[in-house]
């Protein structure tokens, strides 16, 4: 379990802790939100994303995070409330979290620093940085912040790991 997020603990909006293997074998997008950036417009593609894949075991984790150009000034159920009411969201936001710098949360150290995940290496330069976790928790891929979360490349890119897994399970190959 060494190179997966399950071994991560997180915080709801609400403050109950919560560890990420409450998301075993489902692929997931991981992706870092604030409220105030010209990105933000993408929730309401993160949540058409969400809807697309609905149903496939596909969930996606929006952490609001204030590390860029304090584009997070709202408090965590204050950002809830936003996502659900403006962009009709349909997957959990949690609690604010830095994702770069002296203080970054496990998870995204993880997540940007392969020497951790063993696949990539980035780590975000701006709101909406997403990465790609398969069924067993690895990091497979990102995409920067200007690659729209429903466009068929993303799409594309979901689709491909539910077909490896369901590959995986026929009875050939168990």
């Amino acid at each position: 379990m060494e190179n997966t997020i399950y071994q991560f603990r997180v915080r709801t909006a609400l403050g109950l802790e919560l560890t990420l293997d409450a998301f075993k074998d489902k692929v997931l997008m991981i992706v870092n939100t604030a409220s105030e950036c010209g990105f933000t417009p993408q929730l309401e593609g993160l949540a058409k994303l969400k809807e697309f894949f609905k149903n496939e075991p596909f969930e996606i984790l929006a952490f609001p995070s204030n590390d860029f150009g304090g584009q997070e000034p709202l408090e965590d159920l204050e950002v809830v409330k936003f996502c659900e009411t403006k962009y009709k969201t349909n997957f959990p936001v949690f609690s604010k979290i830095k994702v770069r710098g002296q203080n970054i949360h496990p998870l995204y150290s993880f997540l940007s620093n392969k020497k951790q995940n063993g696949k990539v290496s980035t780590s975000p330069k701006w709101n909406f940085h997403k990465y790609l976790i398969n069924q067993k928790g690895q990091v497979v891929d990102f995409f920067y912040p200007f690659t729209k979360p429903d466009s068929s490349k993303v799409r594309k890119r979901i689709k491909k790991l539910f077909s490896a897994d369901s590959l995986k399970n026929t009875p050939e190959n168990r």
